[in-house]
């Protein structure tokens, strides 16, 4: 499989992470964040791009995976992406304070780089040296 294009839409919603799910799970908003923070939305995304990078950033010592998911109730543009670091919505990225039913695992994908992967963890670590790196939530 190709590596993820940025912006690329595919064919149904994505939820990346390294937490090993089962179809029918409930991803909730706040119980086992991605990175870390309890958090009032659960994130996802129709491009491969964006979910991949969810599944390589997240915490923990799991391998990174990817999910087809279904929301379960209403959800809103990402605001931490939408229009603040992109005109837009071109992520596709999206939250809801409703759980996601997990429909099954994408096994087949390819993650980034090492080099894209060093580069974006770099520049995570600059926004977190400077205090910019709070979620809206």
């Amino acid at each position: 499989m190709p590596a993820p294009v940025p912006f690329e839409e595919y064919p149904a919603f994505l939820h990346g992470t390294k937490a090993e799910l089962r179809a029918g799970d409930l991803l909730r908003p706040g119980i086992g964040a991605n990175f870390g923070e309890d958090l009032r939305h659960v994130y996802f995304t129709r491009t491969l791009d964006a979910a991949a990078w969810g599944a390589e950033l997240a915490v923990g010592d799991g391998e990174p995976r990817i999910y087809v998911v279904e929301p379960t109730g209403e959800f809103e543009d990402d605001p931490n992406v939408t229009d603040k670091r992109f005109p837009g919505n071109p992520t596709l990225s999206y939250r809801s304070l409703k759980p996601l039913r997990v429909v099954r695992e994408l096994e087949f994908w390819e993650g980034h780089s090492a080099e894209q992967l060093q580069a974006m963890k770099d520049g995570l670590a600059a926004l977190k040296e400077r205090g910019e790196d709070t979620i809206i939530n």
